[in-house]
């Protein structure tokens, strides 16, 4: 029997984390030769050099594209999209896999996308239909659902939204949030050991803290970063555990931001570039609010059952488990909302909010859609008119 060559592409933790129980899941199924291809952070040292995590977890890396230049601004995120470009170019010539399976909504994840549509390789995209406006991540998502044919959605309304872009019912899976995989899957930390993992002790409450660029804002990341450290420093006995802001423009002025903050709070206060899937989740099961802008807050938070203090608009449009506090990037807004979240009767709310992402079992419903479905014919698609659609 013929094995179905699957090319997974990752750029960087955030996907690499979601991705994690669908790789597992592929590889243990004789139906499938996985090709792993590794860019963006992944490969760069300031972001960790997460690539040897993925080695560590026991995947084997097919293809390295480097693509990241020494600069976040979108002049360099351009030229670093046109290098990624030109290597999948050459990964899928070498490679030829039967289908390219990409997630999220990130640029590194659309340069390999354009490079997959062009070498004429089906694309199957996870996580489509969901709206982040105030980030460019919104464009990004949904161009890739556009060149993409098969799709794999983590809420109804989130399948809705990618038919109405005209994709075909038949070919619009909604399987739920790979993320709530690695909750039931992963055996996570005591606090003592996420103690000496971290090499701090960790007082209450406990913030879980990351915050991205908001790439769409005009102000810039300074005076948002200033208002959520401000915000963190009316609360002097918190421990502040940080994860690092990605490689998205402004992402350095955060993290050299954090870091003063850092080492002016030694003993409360800690930066980590890369705390890995187990360490990242264990810390939200054990903080006392997730605090920032990540999509983790409004996905893996709530199925912990920890509040989220949810900043500014870069997750603007998502689906809200009861357990999200939305605040505006002001210091004195930030402070109000964690007060709230620290509040017993919010946390306990938050413990039985939910979440409308799924089941966790949403790696298995993939790998057989992506084992199974049909290729011939994938690549023409016919464009889904709604019903009642105008043609006027």
């Amino acid at each position: 029997m013929k094995r179905r060559r699957i090319c997974v592409v990752t750029g960087s933790r955030a996907d690499y984390g979601l991705l994690t129980p669908l790789l597992r899941q592929l590889v243990t199924e004789p139906a499938a030769e996985v090709q792993l291809a590794v860019t963006g952070a992944h490969l760069a040292p300031e972001f960790g050099l997460t690539c040897r995590a993925i080695e560590a977890d026991g995947f084997e890396i097919h293809a390295r594209v480097e693509m990241l230049l020494s600069s976040d601004t979108p002049t360099g995120i351009a030229r670093s999209m046109g290098l990624a470009v030109m290597g999948f170019a050459d990964v899928f010539a070498a490679s030829r896999p039967d289908l390219v399976v990409v997630l999220g909504d990130r640029y590194e994840i659309l340069a390999a996308a354009q490079a997959a549509m062009l070498a004429r390789l089906p694309i199957a995209h996870i996580h489509g239909g969901e709206t982040t406006e105030g980030a460019i991540d919104e464009a990004i998502r949904h161009s890739l659902s556009k060149m993409s044919h098969l799709h794999f959605t983590s809420a109804k309304p989130h399948r809705r939204r990618v038919i109405q872009l005209g994709e075909q019912p038949e070919r619009v899976f909604n399987v739920g949030a790979l993320g709530l995989d690695n909750i039931i899957g992963q055996p996570l930390l005591t606090r003592d050991d996420l103690e000496r993992s971290l090499g701090i002790r960790l007082h209450e409450p406990l913030f879980a803290v990351t915050y991205h660029p908001a790439t769409l804002s005009r102000s810039g990341a300074g005076p948002a970063i200033a208002a959520l450290l401000g915000a963190l420093q009316q609360f002097p006995t918190a421990s502040c555990v940080f994860s690092m802001a990605n490689a998205d423009p402004d992402g350095e002025v955060i993290n050299r931001t954090i870091e003063r903050f850092v080492a002016d709070h030694a003993g409360r206060a800690i930066a980590v570039k890369s705390l890995g899937q187990q360490r990242y989740l264990s810390l939200m099961r054990h903080a006392d609010c997730v605090v920032g802008n990540s999509s983790s807050g409004i996905l893996e938070a709530p199925a912990l059952g920890v509040p989220t203090v949810n900043i500014g608009d870069r997750q603007l449009g998502r689906l809200r488990p009861g357990s999200v506090i939305d605040c505006a990037e002001e210091e004195i807004a930030i402070a109000d909302a964690l007060r709230r979240a620290l509040d017993p009767a919010f946390r306990q709310l938050a413990a039985a909010a939910g979440t409308p992402y799924g089941d966790g079992k949403a790696a298995p419903r993939i790998a057989r859609v992506l084992l199974d479905h049909p290729l011939d014919g994938l690549l023409l698609k016919r464009f889904h008119d709604l019903p009642g659609a105008s043609h006027d």
